[in-house]
């Protein structure tokens, strides 16, 4: 994921859920995203292709995450 991908994933987050967001600058390839520091969502081996989960698909995890433990703290992408 370019760092420009990452970042709009990010606002997105901050946007539309209200939560607190950290990038971490990784590999090539490499996409994470956490939620209370447990990975929720990973682009795999997929990522070095260039293929990564859709914002849309990002915010439903996280939406789930979040949900499942009650908390509005954080989300880490």
């Amino acid at each position: 994921m370019s760092a420009i991908q990452a970042a709009r994933a990010a606002a997105f987050l901050r946007r539309d859920l209200n939560v607190e967001v950290n990038l971490v600058e990784g590999h090539y390839g490499e996409l994470s995203v956490l939620v209370d520091d447990e990975t929720v969502l990973t682009a795999g081996p997929l990522g070095f292709l260039g293929i990564v989960p859709t914002r849309r698909r990002i915010r439903e995890v996280v939406e789930e995450k979040l949900r499942a433990t009650g908390s509005p703290s954080s989300a880490d992408a």
